[in-house]
Formats: C-alpha cells, structure tokens, sequence
C-alpha cells in the first residue's frame, strides 16, 4: 500500500513555527515515527510552499492508495488544489493539526472539504495518523 503525505505553506516550519498552536516537534521526525509504527505502507512525503506543485503532484498521486493533504492555508484559497482533489480517483483526507473552528474565522471555510473523502481537525501530528489508519481500514 502506498500512501502520500502532502503539506502546504510554512509546514515546512513545524517545530518553530507558533508552537502554542501546532507543538514544537518537526514533522521529520514524526514522519519517522509514523513510518516505523507502520511498516508495511510505503508513506511517501512531499511539502511545498507553491499551490502549483501541490497541483501537480496530487495529479502524479492519482494510482496511489490514499493522499494525506493538509493544504494549510491553502485550504482556505485555493479552488485549484480542490479542482485537482476532485480530478483524481484516489481517496484524499484532509488534515490539519490546529482546531481550524477555534481559529480566526477564514479558517472556518474549506475550498477542500466538500471534495475529499474525510477530514480530520485538531489532533495535533497524530491528525495524520488518525488520517493513515482511515485509509488502511
């Protein structure tokens, strides 16, 4: 099984970026963590800053089993990364650490939600965990 974990803008900066709001551990080393509480799935990682390499990639992600997107804030603006979420056939959960509902009110709309298969809110990194096993099961 092969699973892709996408992240958008500034998760690149976990760890050191608002840590009252998203915890002061990097994702590298919860992605290690993740891969060896799950062996047998191949978690491939991709994050970047640009909505059009989000793009791209979740077009290249479409054999995969399962696509992990935290678009971040991205979430809240882009109509293109939800047009590529519903172009694909590969089942998508959205992720995001922080309780976007507690959060400043923009954060309340998703571009994303109503084209997934499942979302996931407020559980900090195990937010992806809680994601992966959905897509296993």
């Amino acid at each position: 099984m092969k699973i892709t974990i996408i992240n958008g803008p500034n998760l690149n900066l976990l760890g050191t970026r608002e840590t009252d709001i998203y915890g002061s551990q990097n994702f590298d080393s919860y992605l290690d963590s993740l891969r060896t509480s799950f062996p047998k799935i191949a978690i491939e990682y991709f994050q970047s800053n640009i909505e059009g390499e989000i793009i791209n990639l979740i077009h290249k992600s479409k054999d995969c089993d399962g696509i992990i997107l935290n678009a971040a804030a991205y979430t809240h603006t882009s109509v293109g990364i939800a047009d590529a979420v519903k172009s694909i056939d590969c089942k998508v959960i959205e992720v995001h650490i922080s309780n976007t509902y507690s959060r400043e009110e923009f954060r309340h709309n998703s571009f994303l939600s109503p084209v997934v298969d499942g979302i996931i809110i407020g559980f900090g990194l195990d937010s992806y965990r809680l994601a992966l096993e959905s897509i296993i099961n």
